[in-house]
Order: structure tokens, then sequence, then C-alpha cells
């Protein structure tokens, strides 16, 4: 009988023959979870890592070091006696080896099974910079490596000489293994197809390369997170999950950065005193997901999570980010081999800097100018305080005049909102309207035709303005007052906040922070808010103001300004009183000023005021 024809592998198939190919992208935490899943499934008899053959002593001592990180570094072709590696030196190569680079999990799961292990790279010309621009390793979580791998071959990168060659060197490697064992091997993506196709013929030696003053360092704690292609938080993450991999278990990356920015934010509060808000929580995960499609990624970088952090929030918050994301609970600094603060430059070709300025409260680090009185302090504990007899209250007047200014700027900002919807732009006829829209224009420039704007005038102004900083943790903002404005020009206030009392600045003075309030003009009408019957019907202290708001304005339109907007229930509400709703996104407006604005003194009657000043600062 015939022999049967051979059975052809499937289009996605990595398998050839006993051969089984892993193709991945270097330093990427989803391949090398998809390197050891593979190993732990197929135990096959022999691993073939893409890894220089003259390092191999050094890779399996790093490995052995693992969970905590190394760095093999050499000289590169030029010996130069004085200088010394720890310095920035061109000559020097850097290497690290981490846990989350496929090669080097290819090299801990075969040890663990058994298997041999097996460098393939016979290190015999200098490697190519064989540049490759791949998909995000994240989508390894919805789809399969040959999924990956053919959307890949779709689009195949540039050949080169050196490539060929350097692929050809790889493949004469590989040609001298055991036929006849079970063989995996990892190797990059971007190599994969120029090996297949060295394979079909047989390859030449390659002439062998000597690597000067090979070592091993122990990176130093400090910089881990520069020099490492994932960040050390995710690292750890990973070490952790790979001890109790099963078949469909992976590391979802969003999940990782959200608990990333919930530990640093917990040391944000301890350093600096002030809360997270909701609207900057959502803000950072919409913004470093903009940056990571901006460069075409799924997930963000730390760098990119980092300019998240203190574009949203404060540079404090991104130094804690840093921090947090840097940690990583193997690395020593005393280990048996030497250790070195490597910076990025070193160990990379192509980096991005970040320059933050800590600012913390610390008298240590405060230059004291001449001239400048000291803050008073209390002689006796509770002095401050024993001067509070609860006759009346009053505001701090320089305080008033920044919040009233803020309320005209909320009504002007929430009438320019109502302007802008109710704008159109349309092609240019007989009139320029309200002048030509560039953008549009130019936008539509093949059509050959001006566009111009058409603003409808806004009927009506705005009356009460309620803005809210914190309505959900109603129990932290047990005080709450309303108070009536001075004059004609001050407008009436209703607010809940921390208990001022609580924090004495000064005799008499209490220094509270706002949970939120409401203004309303003219003054000297509103009655307590709080004590309002009318207003039971409220679920919280935000909705609250909101109805006093919609009941005092005497003008159609009441600017809401919220980290979320309204129940739906307040838009039939508003409709009874003839009022209309201006939502207004907090995290629209500048966290620098919102920061100043949250901060209340309530001064224990009119004769603080002329002491005030040498106690609030």
């Amino acid at each position: 009988m015939p022999d049967e024809p051979e059975q052809l592998p499937e289009p996605l198939s990595l398998k050839r023959g006993k051969v089984s190919w892993v193709p991945v992208v270097p330093g990427r935490m989803e391949f090398a979870a998809e390197v050891r899943r593979r190993i732990l499934a197929q135990r096959p008899q022999v691993v073939a890592v893409e890894l220089p053959a003259t390092l191999e002593s050094l890779f399996l001592k790093a490995a052995d070091r693992l969970p905590a990180i190394s760095v093999i570094v050499y000289r590169d072709n030029v010996y130069k006696p004085k200088a010394e590696l720890d310095e920035v030196d061109a000559s020097a190569v850097f290497v690290p080896v981490e846990p989350v680079d496929p090669f080097i999990e290819a090299i801990r799961s075969a040890r663990e099974i058994g298997a041999e292990v097996v460098f393939i790279d016979p290190d015999s010309a200098e490697r190519p910079h064989l540049r490759a621009s791949y998909p995000d390793s994240c989508a390894l979580n919805t789809i399969s490596l040959e999924q990956y791998t053919q959307a890949w071959r779709l689009y195949p990168q540039p050949r080169s000489e050196e490539g060929g060659t350097f692929a050809a060197g790889i493949a004469w490697k590989l040609q001298g293994a055991d036929p006849f064992a079970e063989t995996l091997v990892v190797i990059s993506l971007n190599l994969l197809d120029p090996v297949l196709e060295a394979l079909e013929v047989p390859q030449d030696e390659p002439k062998s390369r000597f690597r000067e003053m090979p070592r091993l360092l122990n990176p130093h704690p400090d910089c881990l997170g520069e020099i490492t292609s994932e960040y050390p938080f995710l690292q750890e993450r990973y070490e952790l999950f790979r001890e109790a991999m099963v078949d469909s278990a992976s590391i979802d990356r969003p999940r990782v950065q959200f608990a990333l920015f919930r530990e640093a934010g917990e040391a944000w509060q301890v350093n600096t005193g002030e809360t997270m808000q909701h609207w900057q929580r959502r803000l950072l995960a919409r913004y470093t997901r903009n940056l990571a499609l901006a460069h075409r990624d799924m997930t963000a970088s730390l760098y990119d999570i980092t300019i998240a952090a203190r574009s949203i929030v404060d540079e404090n918050f991104a130094w804690d980010v840093w921090e947090t994301a840097s940690r990583y609970s193997w690395q020593q600094t005393e280990t048996d081999i030497e250790t070195a603060n490597l910076s990025g430059e070193e160990v990379w070709l192509d980096t991005q800097r970040i320059r933050l300025r800590r600012r913390l409260p610390s008298t240590r680090r405060r230059m004291t100018v001449p001239g400048l009185k000291k803050r008073k302090k209390e002689k006796t504990a509770g002095e401050w305080a024993s001067e509070v007899n609860g006759a009346s209250i009053c505001s701090y007047p320089p305080e008033d005049l920044k919040i009233e200014e803020f309320g005209r700027f909320l009504k002007k900002k929430g009438k320019g909102m109502l302007s802008e919807e109710r704008t159109t732009v349309e092609p240019f006829t007989t009139s320029l309207l309200d002048g030509v829209d560039i953008r549009e224009t130019i936008r539509n420039w093949h059509e050959g035709r001006i566009y111009v704007r058409n603003s409808r005038k806004v009927q009506g102004d705005v009356g009460s303005v309620i803005v809210i900083f914190d309505g959900e943790r109603d129990e932290r903002y047990s005080y709450m007052t309303t108070w009536l404005g001075e004059h004609q020009n001050e407008s009436d206030m209703a607010f809940y906040s921390t208990p001022p009392f609580d924090h004495m600045v000064g005799p008499g003075i209490g220094r509270g922070e706002y949970g939120g309030f409401l203004m309303s003009l003219p003054a000297r009408r509103m009655y307590d808010v709080w004590a309002d019957p009318d207003y039971d019907f409220a679920e919280t202290k935000a909705e609250r103001l909101l109805l006093a708001g919609l009941d005092y304005s005497i003008h159609k339109y009441v600017v809401y300004a919220a980290a979320k907007p309204p129940r739906t229930v307040f838009r039939n509400i508003a409709d009874r009183f003839g009022r209309t709703i201006v939502y207004l996104p907090v995290g629209q407006l500048s966290p620098t000023t919102m920061k100043k604005l949250r901060v209340v003194h309530v001064l224990d009657g009119y004769d603080k005021r002329e002491i005030a000043k040498d106690y609030i600062w």
C-alpha cells in the first residue's frame, strides 16, 4: 500500500513535528504566563530559549536568584581597564533578568519539570536591532497565541541582512538538537519566520564570539522602576500568580492598575492629609486609557500612569504612584553579589524623563525668611477652645470675597455652557452671523464653502449656585449651618463641613473643610435650610442643598457643580419650580482652586475678626 500523505499543520498551528514553537514579545508579562502555561501542559523534554550561549552560566545563576531581580553586565567589544562598570559607559551592556520575561520564565519552568534547557543564540555576531511594532500583549487575555501570531503575520516586518545572519545562527543551533526529543522553542515573534525559513537548508557553524568581563549585579531596590521592562508592582503580582497558575488563569492589567492607584492613594492621604475624590478616580481611568490609545496600546505604561497621576491630582500623588509601582518585596540591598544603583539611561537606549517636585510640609526643608512672624501657638492645651461660647458665629471676610468671586465665575461658566449648547454651525449664505467657524471651514475645505456660527441668545440668568465637593461620606461632614449675607453683594449661604471647632487655629477660630455649599442672591432671605421640613424629601445633604437652591433662586437657571449629576427626579422638581438645572462636572474645574476653596474658617463672634489675620494663614 502507498504511504499515507503527511498531514499538514493547520494554518494557525505552531507545531512542526516534534517541535512546538512559542513566539513571544520579550519583556511582556502575558507572554511569560503563556510560556509557563504551555510548558506545564506539554511537559517537553527540551526547552530552547533565544538567549546567548556565551552567557548561559550567568542566566542560570540569575534564574536561581529569582524572584530577586538581577542584571547581567558585560563589555561590548571595547575593553577599558580603568573604567568602572558602575559608571555610565557606552561600552557596557546591561541585561535585566526579571520574572515577567518569557525567556527567563521558560528557563524557570523547564527546570521545574526537569527538562533540558538549550540556549539557541550562538552569540556569533552583534544582535541586530530589529524594530518591530507588536499589538498590545494584553490581547492574549481574550485570544489565543496562535491567533495573535497569525494576526501579526498579516503585516510582515522588513527584513535585513543582519537579521538573516542572526536567524541562520539560531537555525544552525536547532539543527544540531536531538530530532527525536519533544522540544519547545521560545523565540521572538519577529524572528519566527526568518528562523523557520533558515531551517529549510543546512546552515554552517557561525564564528564564536567572546564577551568581555561578564558578571552579575544585584540592582538596588530604588532603581527597579527605571530599569525593568514591566513595573515592579505588576511583576510582584505576577510572581504570586505563577505559583497558583491554572489553565484558564490570567492577570488583569486594569485591575492591577486600579490596585496601584488605591495603594498609592492611601499613602498620599497619609502624607498630605487629603482625600481622593470619586471624580478624580474616574478621570484617572479615562486619562490613562487615552494615553494608552495614543501609543496604540490597550493599557498604560508606568510612565503614562505617572503622567496621569500628576495631571489629574498633583505631583505628591504622582510621587506616591511611582514609589508604589517601584516597590518589589523580594529585592534586597545586602546579597551575595554586588549591589548597584543603575539608571534607565544605562540600561535602555530610548528613555523618557519626568520631573516630580514633591511638596510636603516640613520645617526642615523650609528656609526661614528674616522678618516673618512665626505662627502663634497655644500656651496651654485647650486655651483657644475655651474662648468659644457659641453665642454667635461669623465668617472670615477675605474668604467671603474669594467664594463670591468663585460663585460669579460658575454663573458665567454655566451660562456659557448653555450658550454653547444652543450654538449651531451652518454654511455661509448672506450673513456672517456670529463669525466664521474656522474649524468647521477647514474640516470641509473640500466643499469650497465657508461655515459660520449662529449663537442663539440664552434667555434668563443664573440664580443659585451649588457646589458639592464630597457628597458620599456624610458622616464626616457633621457641621451644618446657614448664614446670611451682610450686605447686598454678599450671598446667603448654607453649607455642610467638618466640625470647625474640632480644629482650632486661634482663640475662638476654627478651621473646617467644606463638603458642599449653596449660594443665593439677593441676601437676607434664606431660612435655616437644614431644619426646613420642605426639604425632608432629600436623601443626602447635597440633595437638600439642591432643593433649597431651586426654591430660593429668583432666576431661571441653577448651577449644580458636583462629581455626579443629580437624580432624574430633580429635573421634574426643577420644572415645577420653573427652573432649569445646569450640571457642571467638578472635574472640569481647576483642582488647585477647588483645594483652596474647600477650607472654611468659622469665627466665634464678630470680635474675632480683628485678630483673625494673625492666626489664619
